[in-house]
């Protein structure tokens, strides 16, 4: 490919340097911020050479390359705008002037909890390690593998501790981050998580047994009780506890001379800030976090197939407006509650759907004549079996339409089917094939045949409206 005449030809299409705001890239795709939108032609740059497809999201619009080439097309882009230091948050930034007040509440979550997926991930997926040593009859009938060899067994509980870790702890990471992002400093906002989680407080997952028995510990300040109750693995308290060590951090410093301000301001930010967390704002928000969390498991439990089947029908248009990454939130606190919850319903439902996507997409692949669709199609359909969706679901089956009517009516299917036999992850990790590992070992099986499920369906169901579209096509008369 020619990536500086690709770059220099996109330049002219987007309107020219001067209607860019901000230019960045993520692992397949173009990110960039215009200022006028109407001056984007989309038909033309949806030809050029090395375009998978294109969408606007959030106030950005992106333009898929793939793996590889996007980095080279960038590369270009940056030398003839000298946008060459701008981040992917920039270019969010640059873009929220555009978005609605949900479009900003999400990208507000998906900000916070996105940089500490990677603990939460590692946790997870080390916690299903530790459920594929301690199942029983999943490799030896009857027996766990350390049933039938107890020198895994401290292993075991080894992998069990470090699993636990992002979770016990979680409250230290989330108000670090959400910290940073509501403007406060980081560091006071992860003194705060450390306050919440502090072993002297009662552990947060034994407040319910402690509360049935009229046993929570309490600080007596003048006559007044407070509840001595930490809050591992919450994330409501932690995300409004952080917004308002920030505003009070930042509203100390208006009034505090500055040659106090280093003494005085993280002493008070953190001691009022901590006093409204144990009075008013942990507990008013772990009840609302419980009723949350209670909701939705009353919703999935008793809804049955047909809360998982509409469930996997709007799972895909929550991608395409972005709203997926207020599930992390969710999924977050399924997790860490997971003794009672036992896992999250959202992530075998996200597969569903990323693996009908696929499916949709390599149907395309198989039946187009098209040389350019096939390109696309058959890559980016592989890459959604794995997990990644985007350059499937806008570079082909969005596009044509019927494909994504099939792909959804595949993941609303195989959803069905997986929540009918109650299957829940035990940790995050890719939504697709490799998202076995994440599994409850005791629901694989059934996983693997919803994974089945939704790939026939929506492959067949491609070919089938396919043929339906193409015929209509056909046969549509031309105007003379």
């Amino acid at each position: 490919m020619n990536y500086p005449a690709i770059a220099k030809e996109l330049l002219v299409l987007i309107g020219g340097k001067e209607n860019l705001a901000a230019l960045a890239h993520c692992a397949t795709r173009l990110r960039l911020a215009v200022k006028d939108e109407a001056l984007l032609q989309e038909e033309a740059i949806d030809n050029l050479d090395g375009v998978k497809g294109q969408f606007k999201v959030a106030g950005q619009y992106q333009v898929i390359f793939g793996s590889g080439i996007v980095n080279q097309v960038y590369a270009e882009m940056a030398k003839l705008t000298g946008m060459s230091d701008m981040s992917t948050s920039e270019v969010a930034s640059a873009g929220a002037e555009k978005q609605n007040v949900v479009q900003k509440a999400v990208k507000g979550l998906s900000d916070i909890f996105v940089p500490i997926i990677p603990a939460i991930v590692a946790g997870g997926l080390l916690m299903g390690v530790f459920n594929l040593l301690t199942a029983k009859g999943l490799f030896i009938d009857g027996l766990s593998l350390i049933e039938a060899y107890p020198g895994m067994a401290d292993l075991a509980g080894m992998i069990n501790t470090f699993a636990n870790a992002p979770f016990v702890y979680l409250p230290v990471l989330l108000a670090f981050s959400a910290s940073k992002k509501f403007g406060g400093n980081p560091f006071l906002g992860a003194a705060l998580g450390m306050l919440m989680v502090h072993p002297d407080l009662l552990n947060g997952w034994g407040f319910g047994g402690a509360s049935v028995s009229g046993t929570i510990p309490t600080w007596n300040i003048f006559g007044f009780e407070i509840q001595k109750v930490g809050y591992q693995g919450s994330v409501l308290p932690v995300l409004v506890s952080a917004f308002i060590l920030a505003k009070v951090e930042n509203g100390l410093r208006q009034i505090i001379p500055s040659v106090l301000d280093n003494l005085l301001t993280p002493m008070l930010a953190i001691f009022i800030t901590g006093f409204l967390t144990f009075t008013i704002v942990g507990p008013f928000t772990r009840d609302i976090g419980f009723l949350l969390g209670d909701s939705l498991n009353w919703l999935y439990d008793s809804a049955g197939f047909i809360g998982g089947a509409l469930f996997g029908f709007i799972y895909a248009p929550f991608v395409i407006t972005g709203m997926h990454h207020s599930f992390i939130a969710i999924e977050t606190q399924l997790l860490a509650d997971i003794a009672i919850t036992g896992g999250t319903f959202i992530f075998p439902i996200a597969a569903m759907s990323n693996i009908a996507q696929g499916g949709a997409a390599l149907a395309v692949a198989f039946t187009t004549k098209d040389t350019k669709t096939k390109g696309i199609a058959m890559p980016s359909g592989v890459t959604a079996l794995l997990g990644i969706t985007e350059p499937a679901m806008f570079g082909v089956n969005l596009k044509l339409r019927y494909p994504f009517i099939a792909a959804i009516c595949a993941a609303a299917v195989s959803s069905a089917f997986v929540t009918m036999f109650n299957v829940k992850a035990s940790a995050l990790g890719a939504a697709g094939l490799p998202g076995i590992i994440s599994i409850r070992p005791n629901d694989i099986m059934y996983y693997v045949i919803g994974m089945l499920i939704a790939f026939v369906v929506a492959f067949a169901l491609t070919i089938i409206l396919g043929a339906r579209h193409n015929a209509k096509v056909e046969n549509t008369p031309v105007a003379a």
